[in-house]
Order: C-alpha cells, then structure tokens, then sequence
C-alpha cells in the first residue's frame, strides 16, 4: 500500500496553482489520519438503527459538533440519527431519529444520505428520499437540528439536461456566488454512469441546472470512472470553491478525491486529484453492507484542524483529521 506522503506527491497542485490559487507548503498536505482506527458511530440495538450506522452530516453549533447519521434498520429503511459531540470523536446518540419516512417519495426506503449547511440562523439538509423505485434529492429546513420542515423534491429523477437517472447527493455552497445559490450534486447519465451537476437557485428550493454535460464527468481508468459524487458541503477560499469528493471505479471500490472550482464561476474547474487522498484499509472499510467503500459527507473543524467525517462499508462511522489544515486558514469556519 502507499503511503499517504507518496500520495500526496502525485496529486498536489502544479507548481502554478501552488503560486496564485492555494499558496500552501507540503506539509499542510501531510499526515492525514484517522483519529479512531475503530468506527465511532456502530450499529446498536434491533430496531431503526440496528443494520448500520454511516455517511454523516454534521455541524459546529458553538464547541459542540452535531451529527446527523444515516441509520438502517433490518429492512433497510433509512432514518436519521442524531448524535453530539464535544471532542469531535465521542458523540452521545439520542435514543429516536429526528427524521423519517413519511411522505410517498419516502416509503419503503426511507431518508439517506445528509449533508447540512447553515445559513443565517436556519440549518439546510439535503437528503436522498428512496421510495424502493426512485431516488431523489430533497430538502428539510430547521432552526434546531431536531425538528425539520420539509420543502419536498428538489430535483426529480429522470429530468435534466443530462441526466436520465435518479438524483442525489446536494452540496451546496455557504455564500451566495453572483447573487445566486449554488448546488453539486450526483446524476446518471446515459451510458448509466454516476455523474456531478451543478444547479443554481435564488430562494434554495427551485433550481435550474447550470450545465448542459456534467459539471464533473468520471474519469475512465481512474479511481472515479465509474461515479463521481459531491461529499461534504464545499469549502470556500477568496478565490476558490473546493469540493472533497467520492469517486468508485469499475469495481466500486469508493476513495475520496479532491475538486476546486472558481470562486467567481462556480462551473469552471481548477484542479481534481489525480490519485485517490484516502481509500479503504481497515476491515471495518472493507467489510460491511457494501464493501470497500469510504465515503465522506461531513466537515467540520476542532481546534484549527479540519475533520473529514465519513461511512464505513456502508455500516460505520470514521473521522480522519489533518495535523494542519488542508487549506488555508481563511477557509476554516471563524
């Protein structure tokens, strides 16, 4: 296996970009480790959240990390845990999920996959809604991170420009861009491979592509050839929009990559990884209700250092952590 420092070697930015776009030293890009080589959310009990516990949404409210969970039961509805935490890495789960099948476009499947994003005082959670026929991306607001109003289906499946499939996966960005908001967000085109989108919108709700093809298209003979997926909510730097996301291969194996975008056009690509920055390795990675899969949704930061939080083999929850920030500090929530 190599190592992480090898890695890093293969998909830093040419020396150009290290010049103008993200003016950072090899060392900021060194050392990424887990901070438990055990899951820190597992499965538990026999109902709601008893088959598994995985792919995280979470967000800093003052000098606690909330978390919001996809959790499965045995079967395989999807509901939605909540968890905190006061050290990023020991969460104390409450005993019900905050949310749960209950509309059409729910039943049978339940909710999956969040991602949170706060803007001014309320909390956006974009979601995958699985009826067992379609999936589809959707939205809940909330002041408290408990209890959601739901603004329903953000982007039906098989509409598009490109995309003939289900949609999920949102990541939207913290700042308006051009007076508009904007969204990543997973398609299937029509050789039925997973793509990126990106989509606009002034009022969060209704959204209007901004491409005609995929905003990031997969890759043949690389770690993303055969899905290409937004993970966490973007970062945001003066000049950049950067975007750590899952890409599978042939063989569905699931590592994480990273995209950075324009600041001022949020369509334009700077930079992607040539090589996977972190990929399964331990068992709990490996094996599961999917296997070989580590797939990132959450970020947030502890004590200037940035937490990548991500699901295990479709069943656990992990944390890595950078030593330095990955990025610049002006990226890092104030």
């Amino acid at each position: 296996m190599r190592t992480v420092e090898s890695r890093v070697q293969n998909w830093l930015f040419p020396q150009f970009l290290l010049l103008t776009l993200l003016p950072i030293s090899l060392a900021a890009f060194q050392g990424w480790k887990r901070l438990s080589d055990s899951p820190i959310v597992v499965p538990r009990g026999n109902s709601w959240e008893a088959s598994g516990t995985f792919n995280p949404a979470v967000v800093s409210v003052g000098k606690r990390i909330v978390m919001l969970y996809r959790a499965q039961d045995s079967a395989g509805v999807s509901r939605l845990g909540y968890a905190e935490s006061d050290d990023g890495i020991h969460f104390s789960r409450e005993a019900e999920p905050v949310l749960g099948p209950e509309t059409p476009y729910e039943q049978g499947g339940g909710v999956e996959d969040p991602r949170i994003v706060q803007l001014g005082s309320l909390y956006y959670l974009t979601y995958t809604a699985y009826n067992k026929k379609d999936a589809q991306l959707c939205m809940a607001v909330s002041g408290d991170l408990r209890h959601w109003e739901r603004k329903g289906i953000l982007l039906p499946a098989y509409q598009g420009n490109w995309n003939v499939g289900w949609t999920k996966s949102g990541a939207i960005v913290s700042k308006k861009i051009a007076g508009k908001y904007w969204m990543y967000w997973l398609g299937t085109a029509a050789d039925r491979v997973d793509e990126m989108g990106l989509s606009y919108s002034d009022d969060l709700v209704h959204w209007t592509e901004a491409t005609k093809t995929p905003v990031l298209p997969r890759r043949a003979g690389k770690f993303d050839s055969r899905v290409v997926e937004p993970g966490p909510p973007p970062l945001l730097t003066s000049t950049s929009i950067i975007l750590i996301y899952n890409g599978a291969d042939d063989a569905l194996v699931y590592r994480m990559g990273i995209a950075v975008f324009d600041r001022k056009d949020p369509r334009k690509l700077l930079y992607r990884s040539e090589v996977p920055v972190f990929e399964p390795e331990l068992q709990w990675e490996k094996s599961g209700q999917v296997p070989n899969v580590v797939f990132a949704e959450g970020l947030a930061t502890r004590e200037g250092k940035l937490l990548v939080y991500y699901g295990g083999a479709d069943k656990y929850v992990g944390v890595l952590q950078a030593p330095k920030p990955i990025l610049p500090s002006e990226v890092l929530p104030k």
